[in-house]
């Protein structure tokens, strides 16, 4: 396939799910007979290229565990997630989309074998599946080009396996959420949005679909305008503790009086109490402004019932029945009684 025959395919890809053997590897591991088998100089090439786009990458391949520490080492790359064994590669790769949380036809499956490669498009027909030769060039396709390649996007593999280690963590940790949180040193900090946050909040909306509430993207432009107005605030999140710095996970625009068109988080961040944090704050802002109520319009689809979830647990409600035409429903919270704590591990500050 040549740059000129680009599959069709309509989703941006955010991981690649790569081989080991014949296609990340120049040859068959379990073959080496003790000799080094060498990264596949071209596709090497191309997953790093990729993961400096913020394209994730993993593997899933025939071979045993210790085959992904070697190609590890080879390649020099972070794998999100890694699926090394002798069952369906199938399988595998569907582990792999529930694990990263990632739709599957965001996901590109790269192989060698045509059997392995009718397996997985016939399990997962959403997946974008391709050859080597056909991923030699796919770094020039528009699937593999995101229109924003932010800090935070260049980090995302290290951010993964730095969620990794956290989850590990948090399995063997017998108390509380809120205790594991404290334990390992969680930071949030919220401030006002910064010129230099405006290409990351622009990616924030693209990526975002679990933890939105506007459910569509919104430009630069557009973020800059609600920026200079008197009339809003908008505040980021940056999350950090003692795994590693997440950066920018999320943001609220937040109106004089009390109406919220946008809230949006990472899903990096599901279950770290970031958006629980930042409704809390939106709660205090709100109610500092005047406002009696705090409404947070909210589009209703399949995708994110994590922050219709949310909103809930915040004490925001909204009336199934009166979903608009437009399919936002309106969740609110009265600002007069008792508002949320705000855990002391905060940081609120009033400038940039």
């Amino acid at each position: 396939m040549t740059s000129d025959a680009v599959p069709p395919h309509d989703a941006v890809i955010k991981c690649v799910v790569w081989d080991i053997d014949n296609t990340l590897l120049d040859g068959v591991y379990l073959e080496s007979a003790g000799q080094s088998r060498p990264a596949d100089p071209v596709l090497a090439g191309v997953l790093r290229e990729l993961a400096g786009r913020g394209i994730l990458q993993a593997l899933a391949s025939r071979n045993p565990p210790e085959a992904a520490d070697y190609v590890r080492a080879v390649t020099g790359a972070e794998f999100a997630a890694v699926e090394c064994g002798w069952g369906s590669k199938a399988e595998a790769v569907a582990r792999i989309v529930a694990d990263l949380d990632i739709p599957a036809n965001a996901i590109a499956f790269i192989d060698d074998d045509m059997l392995e490669r009718a397996e997985v498009a016939a399990a997962l027909p959403d997946v974008l599946v391709l050859t080597p030769e056909d991923a030699a060039e796919a770094a020039d396709w528009p699937q593999f080009s995101p229109a924003v390649v932010t800090a935070e996007a260049r980090r995302r593999g290290q951010l993964y396996a730095e969620r990794r280690q956290r989850q590990e963590a948090a399995r063997v940790f017998g108390g509380s959420r809120a205790e594991f949180l404290r334990k390992i040193g969680t930071r949030i900090t919220i401030s006002p949005a910064r010129q230099d946050d405006l290409a990351r909040l622009h990616e924030l909306s693209v990526r975002t679909h679990q933890l939105n509430s506007g459910g569509q993207p919104v430009t630069e432009s557009e973020l800059a305008a609600v920026m200079a107005s008197a009339e809003h605030q908008v505040a980021t999140l940056r999350l950090a503790d003692d795994f590693g710095d997440d950066g920018l996970v999320g943001a609220a625009i937040l109106a004089r009086d009390g109406t919220a068109p946008l809230v949006m988080m990472s899903c990096r961040a599901l279950g770290r109490g970031a958006l629980d944090v930042l409704l809390a704050w939106m709660c205090h802002a709100g109610a500092e402004a005047g406002a009696t109520e705090l409404a947070v319009p909210c589009l209703v689809t399949d995708r994110n019932v994590p922050m219709r979830l949310a909103l809930a647990a915040a004490g925001l409600r909204a009336d199934p029945a009166a979903v608009a035409a437009d399919g936002r429903a309106i969740f609110t919270r009265s600002l007069r009684g008792e508002l949320p704590v705000i855990p002391d591990w905060v940081t609120v500050r009033a400038t940039p």
